[in-house]
Formats: C-alpha cells, structure tokens, sequence
C-alpha cells in the first residue's frame, strides 16, 4: 500500500474531502501533528476507531524508522498535519522521502491550503507567485529577506505568528514602505479578515498582535523597484571586485558588460 498525504482543514472542519475522509476511515494507521486535534476532526464527520500515532518536529526521525517497516509489509498508512498539506511548512518531507527511498509508493489527497486561499483573497495574486514559509524570527534576517525581495515582480506569500506580526510588518516598513500588501487572519474561520494596505498603513493599523493565524501577502514589486534593486546588486558586485585588488574603473567597466548598465553610472553607484 502507498503512504497517503493527506490535506487537512486551514480551519473550517467542513473543508475536509470525501476523498481524505474515506483514506483516514480505512487506514491501518493515522499520524497526526496533534492526535488532539485530528480526533477533533474524526469526531466531527463520524469516523470512529481509527488507530492514531503522533508524528511531529520532535520525533520525525524516530517515527520514520517505526513506520517504513509497516509500509513495506503492506500496512495502509495515512499522514496528516494539523492544517493544510503536510511537508508544507509542516512535518512529513523526511517520511516522504524515506518512503520514495525505500521503493514504496506515495499518494497525495489535495485539499486545503492557506498559501492559494490568502493569494486569491488578498487580490494580489497573478500568474506567479514565491512562498517563503514562516517569515525569519530575527530583525536582520527579516530585513534580509525584504531586500531579496525588493525586485521580486510577483506576489509572495509567508506565515507569522500573531504575537511576532507587529514586529515583522514594522520591519517590512521600513525597507519597503510602499509595498502593497494583505494580512490575511483566520481563514475560513467565523472570524476571518483580510487587511490590505501599504506596508506603512498595515504596521500602524497592527502595533498590537491581533488574534488567530496568520498569512502575509506581498503584492508584485513595482516595476522601478527592480530596476533599482539590478543597480543595487551590480554595484555590489564592483564593490566586491575593489574589494579583492580589481581597480574601480575595471571592476565596474566588467560589471556593466555583465548587467548592461552604464560604466559610469555602476562606477559613481559603487563609490
């Protein structure tokens, strides 16, 4: 038998398939993020007797080696995280790839997801978008992150907890004040909202941690953003030839051959 992802709920119980639904009824095994919370939703649509085996970030590895075994000799195992798809932000990657390791066939249940639900609610989704995951918990690195993301023409998505998202939209703001965007809290929950903004106007209306999960929304870089943002990286890339003995008027003459900006212009930027 294959092992079977599958997608759970980001929040209304309602939003299980009946495909996920019948795998969870018939499983020999069921691992969970939260037994709690799985049982919760095993309660909630009926299926009873369901054999549950926790599996999360603090005992992924030694779960892996128990369940290949009863893979292998044919058990029907189904993972679940406690929302969304596992592996996305979530534990199951290690299992996942022990299992294709090991020759045993895997099988994903698609449902839920709180990536394309906060995109399409947040109206700033196109025809690409990049998904960071949680948002980097020290200030340097989340400063790091924006400028990676200055250019970027597309949406992006990313998680933060409730109590840290005050902090991350006031750094947001502060490199990329102009930056649409949405906080996206609750989804398909009685309480769900989608704020959206500027980074400036989302960090004043948020100075406090607000209740529930979150999913944070960039809209697309405006097109004089990534220009600026290739003058910024080919100056940097002068800097770095100065900096290892290479004379500035070469360095920049090898840069603008390389990135198609002006010499002089890359030259003037480095200084």
């Amino acid at each position: 038998m294959p092992l079977s992802v599958c997608a759970t709920p980001i929040g209304n119980l309602h939003d299980v398939t009946l495909r996920v639904l019948a795998e969870l009824r018939a499983a020999d095994l069921v691992l969970c993020e939260d037994t709690r919370r799985t049982r919760l939703l095993l309660e909630r649509h009926g299926v009873q007797a369901v054999r549950l085996l926790s599996y999360h970030e603090h005992n992924e590895a030694a779960r892996v080696d128990q369940v290949l075994p009863r893979l292998a000799a044919g058990e029907r195992v189904a993972l679940v995280s406690d929302s969304g798809l596992p592996a996305i932000s979530d534990p199951g990657a290690r299992l996942v790839s022990a299992a294709h390791a090991a020759g045993v066939p895997v099988t994903v249940l698609p449902g839920a997801s709180a990536v394309e639900t906060a995109l399409v609610a947040s109206g700033l989704v196109g025809e690409r978008y990049q998904f960071v995951g949680y948002l980097p918990r020290r200030e340097g690195e989340r400063a790091e992150l924006w400028r990676e993301l200055a250019a970027w023409p597309h949406a992006v998505v990313g998680f933060e907890s409730p109590r840290r998202l005050p902090a991350a939209l006031a750094s947001l703001a502060a490199v990329l004040p102009e930056r649409p965007a949405a906080v996206c809290r609750e989804l398909t929950k009685r309480f769900e909202s989608v704020e959206r903004g500027t980074a400036s106007e989302l960090a004043a209306r948020f100075g406090e941690p607000p209740k529930g999960e979150i999913t944070l929304v960039l809209g697309p870089a405006p097109a004089a953003a990534s220009g600026d943002a290739g003058l910024a990286e080919a100056a940097a890339a002068v800097a770095e030839l100065v900096a290892s003995g290479v004379p500035r008027r070469l360095a920049a003459d090898v840069a603008s051959r390389l990135s198609g900006r002006p010499r002089n212009e890359l030259y003037d930027a480095s200084l």
